[in-house]
């Protein structure tokens, strides 16, 4: 979760219900939801998906953020 607030992503929480989260960028990136408990660790393979997949980053510039 502390990945999507930094910049360059900036995304903030703009509605929460449980552990059921909606995140909005400040910098132009698409609206994800996200579903995990504060406390758990989420796996690298979600971290990947979510980056590439539903934000559209390039695999070189996931990993730089990382």
């Amino acid at each position: 979760m502390a990945l999507l607030k930094r910049e360059p992503l900036g995304y903030e929480i703009v509605r929460q219900r449980g552990s059921h989260r909606k995140l909005r960028s400040r910098n132009g990136f698409p609206d994800i939801g996200f579903s995990f408990h504060s406390s758990a660790t989420v796996p690298p393979g979600l971290v990947r998906k979510v980056l590439v997949g539903e934000i559209g980053l390039s695999e070189d510039e996931a990993r730089s953020l990382l």
